[in-house]
């Protein structure tokens, strides 16, 4: 089984073939470098990037919302406290291919 590490937007992730894969959300024209190919016992790993190797993706939900985190901010015996919400946005990818 084919597997690679790839470097998108910044983040690098273990991926498969036929596997559904969350990462930050990427705009128009996001790339995805290969840092390192895993066939088996075979082991290619670039620098940075391996040559001649490319994974084929496509996007399967543009625009993901994750879960909501509150921070709150807190100062005693002075009644001063401030809540803040934050919701990260991903972007859902199927590889399709390694090769």
């Amino acid at each position: 089984m084919k597997k690679a590490v790839i470097r998108v937007a910044g983040k690098q992730y273990i991926v498969a073939e036929g596997e559904k894969v969350t990462v930050d959300l990427l705009d128009g024209d996001a790339k995805v470098e290969v840092l390192a190919l895993l066939d088996g016992d075979a082991t290619k790993v670039g620098t940075p990037i391996v040559e001649g190797v490319k994974v084929t993706w496509k996007v399967v939900e543009p625009e993901v919302k994750g879960d909501k985190i509150r921070v709150i901010r807190y100062k005693s015996k002075k009644r001063v406290h401030k809540e803040i919400g934050h919701r990260q946005k991903y972007t859902d990818i199927l590889i399709e291919k390694i090769a």
